[in-house]
């Protein structure tokens, strides 16, 4: 037979199937081992050629023998029998077919040969069967050898197919986890080709594959009874073959699909495989390997039974199967495409879309955005929008699967319903007995068959599935989003929860699946696409959806959203809208914000919504690692960046392009929002042009900022744009700048500038990291006297040193200085420098707050310090001086000063091993000129013996307000002196905060009459927190 006259002949035979049964053929067809040239060719051309087109593509592409025997193979696959004798009649000389499968996966004649006798049919038999079973396991579009580079990827960690890694004594139980569609399934089976070759020899010669979706709905049967179920050929050799347990490899297949109910697995374990029992009890005996322990596992499942895997497993390893990476998407994208500049567009469209990037992991889900957006490269159509969204995408692909018009309103309805069901049952394969009880009859899923919509599986045809999780999601969600009829109002039998409980985080806890159908939800109340299914399918979208959503998300928190991770399911459900009106309603009760961006999609995500968010008055920002990669300073972020998308540049210059991009849209939300007034940017990793776009938002006469934090960011230069940025902000009152800063000349001037604004008002700033030298603290301080509007300044955490502090100290004794609150916190400052502090503190009649924690000042400093603080003219009202070294010898010289004229309401001498210093504070809290209010001695090594001391001070003083004496060693004795004293009088305490170890009766007594006589007492019986609290609560 010539070409042509093949090619009419195939054409012929091609034009007799209907629609759907060719569309079926071509899946059948592609899942055979490809010739070369058909390898190569795009699975799109296949896809959507007609009859005549594809004996067309076939004839150019593949050999004559090739197209007879394959084509006579589908025929019979699609249980066609009269044009598969006519086929054979026509195509074959002899009508027999020749085997066209991969000779790679077949026995080699050594291998039978070394078989025992009896072993040889029996073998090929068994390795015939898995051959089938790898070819079925194809993705559309793939060919055998790019399946095997991704597979094999994976495979190589598998000990007992890995002849160079060490055994281990017991025998191994592997489990293939990971999400649904990346080729979990396909990899086992590849593993039960290998399983001859790579464990015990030409003996290894058993692998059985038990499916978990199949077996859920066997009864109760033996363990022989239930391997030999699909093999009857095998009945009567199964006692021999099982006798020699280390020959067999056990695959069980989707172990998530096994509906049981909680605990199932491990009820009434069985090692007999000669009783009946029901198959769960089976399955649990053998990975308890109660049965047949001597035999290898292999395990598939979804992550979500993991937990219960482990309890269960003996040993298992764990290998998580991760699908396509980056490489393999985008070999995918260039073999479906076959012009690069498109299939790279389309790879970048995708990738910039992290959840739909994540999502192509699955290479079905590849498959489906290779088709949507080549449809529209070759309609002329921009398909930039169309990646923007999930729902987006999902939307054009089924839309683009039918004509408009297609009136199949009834049907899409039936099958959300089934979508729905199960997903709310965590099932995702469906029996044709299941079909009816779900509303559904088996004609309603032809259409969707057909056009790749869902799936029957090849092997088992009475179970059917959904193309992938993903599809099976977005149809759930349609189900909430179609207009209801009153029979569906009152089909009660449904097990489908509301739209409040879908979008519960309690049900998305125990049902994950349910997390993408909400957001898909969301996309779905976006009024194009409802007009668009509308128009497609001829069905009814509700109009009310939008409205029960915004219910919804009040009534679940909307308005202080319980963590970081809850705000952003927020804000992406609203960019899956893209509804504006939605996210207005949404968005308005939002006025303090808190934002960790991990990758541009969330950057896109949260610009989205915070658009609409116009009583925004606090915006808190982190940017993780990764989203701006390395500074790129040839390229201006004002340029578009489609300029540069696809010309030769590393990637990551591409990826950084598209980061500024879209980094610059959020950044003008700094210049739109005149509410906003307090900007915080924190543990952030920017890039140099990152910053001096956020910069150029702050500069903008628009920008209304009060307050700004910059708190360890990347990179180091990024302090000094920031301080360029806020010169000749008259708004800012309140600035911090914490971190790694350059003190360079550069940075100093820029200080002096800001400190000098004309009508500036900055009250408040905070430095912290600096490691200058004295000479740069000596010109800081005279910039702090050009100053007249600050008010509080905090330098902790510096490395100030006393000849700095010296320097400092000069300035805060001139007459002109209004500062009003000081914190030096880990400045490294000893006792040498508390003699000008002290002078400071007699001369300065502005300074009310000094917080020097963490300086080694010790009892000597604190002796100094206590001559300025005894001085009339002293106006210090608040003095921290936690973890100072401070002993009872310090305590004398505090206590002396509190009985004399001292302005001290508020000291704090935490982490101080004050011991016995305490009765000597008490003397100052006995006497009446004592003016403390609040006194923090938490974690001072206080003994029970002085509670009977603090008590009697605390009857007589009436004027302190909060005593802290967590994290000391009171014990039950001490408290109960104490409380023993509370309950005689009513006094001024307000709060009381204790460390007990146990809670007796005696003491919640005692808590209670002390209540009772004070009833505006507050006792936390439970400071016993590991950490000091805040030296500087009071400074802020």
């Amino acid at each position: 037979m010539t070409s042509p006259q093949l090619q009419y002949t195939l054409q012929t035979l091609l034009e007799q199937l209907s629609e759907g049964e060719l569309g079926t053929f071509k899946s059948i067809l592609w899942a055979f081992p490809l010739e070369d040239v058909l390898q190569k060719t795009p699975w799109s051309e296949v896809e959507e050629a007609n009859g005549q087109k594809l004996a067309e593509i076939l004839v150019n592409t593949s050999s004559e023998c090739w197209i007879r025997n394959v084509t006579v193979k589908v025929f019979e696959e699609l249980n066609l029998p009269e044009l598969t004798k006519m086929a054979k009649e026509e195509l074959l000389e002899d009508g027999q077919v020749e085997e066209v499968d991969n000779p790679e996966l077949g026995d080699s004649e050594q291998d039978l040969a070394l078989a025992k006798p009896g072993e040889k049919e029996e073998s090929r038999n068994v390795m015939d069967q898995q051959s089938l079973v790898w070819r079925n396991s194809f993705w559309r579009g793939d060919s055998d050898n790019f399946h095997d580079h991704v597979t094999q990827r994976n495979q190589r960690f598998i000990p007992f197919l890995n002849p160079g890694r060490p055994t281990q004594p017991s025998p191994y139980t592997v489990v293939l986890h990971g999400p649904a569609g990346v080729g979990k399934t396909t990899l086992a089976k590849k593993c039960m080709l290998d399983w001859k070759d790579y464990n015990l020899g030409p003996k290894a010669r058993y692998a059985f594959y038990l499916s978990c979706k199949e077996l859920s709905r066997l009864g109760p049967c033996s363990f022989a009874e239930l391997i030999a179920k699909d093999r009857p050929e095998l009945q009567d050799d199964i006692p021999n073959i099982l006798a020699e347990a280390q020959r067999i490899l056990f695959v069980v297949d989707g172990l998530d699909e096994l509906r049981v109910p909680p605990g199932a697995l491990i009820h009434d374990i069985c090692g007999d495989w000669k009783k009946p029992k029901p198959v769960p009890v089976l399955l649990g005996s053998l990975l308890k390997r109660k049965m047949l322990p001597k035999a290898a596992l292999l395990v598939t499942t979804r992550p979500t039974p993991l937990k219960d895997l482990q309890l269960l497993a003996e040993k298992p390893i764990y290998i998580r199967v991760e699908g396509f990476l980056e490489e393999d998407r985008r070999a995918y994208f260039l073999r479906h495409f076959g012009d690069e500049d498109q299939a790279m567009h389309a790879f970048e469209l995708m990738r910039s879309n992290a959840a739909l990037f994540q999502l192509g992991s699955a290479p079905t889900v590849c498959w489906m955005v290779c088709t949507s957006l080549k449809l529209q490269m070759e309609n002329g159509e921009d398909p930039a929008p169309t990646c923007h969204t999930r729902t987006g995408l999902f939307l054009h692909f089924l839309c683009s699967r039918f004509p408009k018009g297609a009136q199949l309103g009834d049907t899409l309805r039936a099958l959300s319903a089934l979508a729905a069901q199960g997903l709310w049952a965590q099932m995702s394969v469906f029996h044709a007995e299941d079909l009816e009880s779900f509303g559904v009859q088996e004609s309603d899923l032809r259409p969707f068959l057909d056009r790749g919509i869902l799936r029957q599986d090849r092997d088992s045809k009475d179970y059917y599935s959904f193309l992938h999780l993903s599809l099976q999601q977005f149809f759930t969600a349609l189900f909430y989003a179609l207009e209801k009829e009153e029979e569906d109002r009152d089909r009660h039998a449904w097990d489908i929860g509301d739209v409040q409980k879908l979008l519960s985080s309690e049900e998305r806890v125990q049902n994950p699946d349910l997390i993408q159908a909400g957001h898909f939800l969301f996309g779905l109340a976006n009024e194009k696409r409802a007009t668009e299914l509308e128009t497609t399918f001829g069905c009814v979208m509700s109009r009310e959806i939008k409205q029960e959503l915004l219910r919804c998300k009040a009534h679940l928190h909307v308005k202080k959203p319980s963590s970081m991770a809850g705000l952003k399911e927020i804000l992406c459900c609203l960019y899956e809208s893209q509804e504006d009106e939605l996210a207005k309603v949404v968005m308005a009760p939002f006025q303090e914000m808190s934002i960790h961006l991990t990758n541009t999609s969330e950057m896109m995500q949260c610009y989205f919504s915070l658009k609409h968010c116009p009583d925004l008055e606090k915006l808190s920002l982190q940017v993780a690692k990764g989203v701006f990669l390395e500074n790129y300073v040839d390229f201006d972020p004002d340029f578009e960046l489609e300029r540069y998308t696809y010309v030769a540049l590393p990637k990551w210059v591409q990826q950084d392009l598209h980061s500024l991009h879209v980094w610059k849209d959020f950044c003008s939300l700094v210049s739109s929002n005149s509410n906003l007034k307090f900007l915080e940017v924190r543990q952030s990793f920017l890039s140099e042009s990152s910053v001096r776009v956020l910069c150029d938002h702050i500069a903008r006469n628009t920008c209304h900022l009060q307050k700004a934090e910059i708190k360890n960011v990347t990179p180091d230069t990024a302090y000094r744009d920031f301080c360029l940025a806020f010169i000749g902000k008259t708004t800012l009152t309140h600035l911090t700048l914490e971190g790694h800063i350059e003190w360079e000349h550069t940075m100093l001037l820029l200080l002096c500038d800001l400190f000098r604004t004309p009508k500036g008002n900055l009250q408040y700033l905070r430095f912290g990291g600096h490691s200058a030298t004295p000479e740069q603290w000596g010109d800081f301080s005279l910039l702090l006297k050009a100053n007249q509007s600050l008010r509080h300044l905090h330098l902790s955490a510096n490395l100030l040193l006393d000849e700095g502090a010296k320097l400092l100290y000069e300035t805060l004794g001139h007459p002109t200085n209004l500062l009003q609150k000081l914190s030096l916190e880990n400045c490294h400052l000893t006792e040498a420098s508390c003699k000008e502090l002290a002078e400071v503190l007699i001369v300065n009649q502005h300074l009310t707050h000094l917080c020097l924690a963490k300086n080694p000042i010790g009892d000597k400093g604190v002796q100094l310090l206590c001559e300025g603080l005894s001085y009339p003219d002293c106006k210090l009202q608040t003095l921290v001086l936690q973890q100072c070294n401070i002993t009872k010898h310090g305590c004398r010289a505090i206590s002396k000063v509190l009985q004399g004229v001292c302005s001290l309401t508020d000291l704090d001498l935490s982490l101080n091993h004050i011991g016995c210093g305490l009765w000597i504070l008490c003397q100052a809290l006995e006497n009446p000129d004592c003016n403390l209010k609040h006194l923090r001695l938490w974690s001072c090594s206080l003994l029970p013996f002085y509670c009977q001391h603090l008590g009697s001070a605390l009857i007589s003083n009436q004027k302190l307000e909060t005593l802290d004496l967590g994290q000391n060693h009171l014990w039950k004795s001490g408290i109960i002196k104490l409380f023993e004293f509370l309950k005689q009088r009513t006094g001024s305490l307000k709060t009381l905060r204790v460390k007990t170890y146990d809670t007796s009766l005696e003491i919640e007594k005692l808590s209670e009459e002390v209540k009772e006589k004070n009833p505006e007492l507050m006792i936390d019986c439970n400071a016993s927190g590991e950490a000091a609290p805040p030296c500087c609560d009071s400074f802020c």
